[in-house]
């Protein structure tokens, strides 16, 4: 059994992967969790890893090769000079760890402790209280004997 690329319709991935398993297809269709910011609002969105493609785990030989391309939801098997593209075993096994690895990581949570990698206060402790915007982030630092809220860019924190 090897791994092949599919790709679905747009925005038709959730139906491709239900009517393949549907047909007792082994499907790998990676989502991870990403934060968007919507009407001002920093919503959490499953969002899939690949847009626009899955994988499914075929023999060569397998006739259901010829159903493929009229499962709904999918648009084509990825391939070169109308042969399918084999994906390595190895490939999609680090994919599936990596997706584990993210979901544990998450985001940071208020109250978290985490150090400033970055800016004016490089080194520092803080603790991290909530997003500003899509970019910043406002931390408090001690400083001058005192708890001080300060606005850093998101990309100079670093969990501690």
């Amino acid at each position: 059994m090897t791994w092949y690329a599919l790709q679905h319709k747009p925005a038709q991935g959730d139906r491709a992967l239900e009517n393949l398993q549907n047909q007792d297809i082994a499907c790998f269709y990676p989502k991870i969790t990403v934060e968007k910011i919507k009407a001002g609002k920093r919503t959490r969105k499953l969002e899939p890893l690949f847009p626009g493609y899955l994988f499914v785990n075929l023999e060569q030989t397998d006739p259901m090769w010829s159903k493929l391309r009229s499962t709904r939801g999918v648009l084509r098997v990825v391939g070169f000079a109308n042969k399918p593209a084999p994906i390595a075993d190895d490939v999609i096994e680090h994919v599936r760890d990596s997706l584990h690895t993210v979901a544990e990581q998450g985001g940071i949570k208020p109250g978290q402790s985490i150090e400033l990698s970055e800016g004016p206060f490089q080194g520092l402790e803080a603790i991290f209280q909530a997003y500003d915007g899509d970019e910043r982030a406002i931390v408090l630092i001690s400083f001058m004997q005192k708890q001080q809220s300060v606005r850093v860019p998101v990309s100079s924190i670093r969990r501690s």
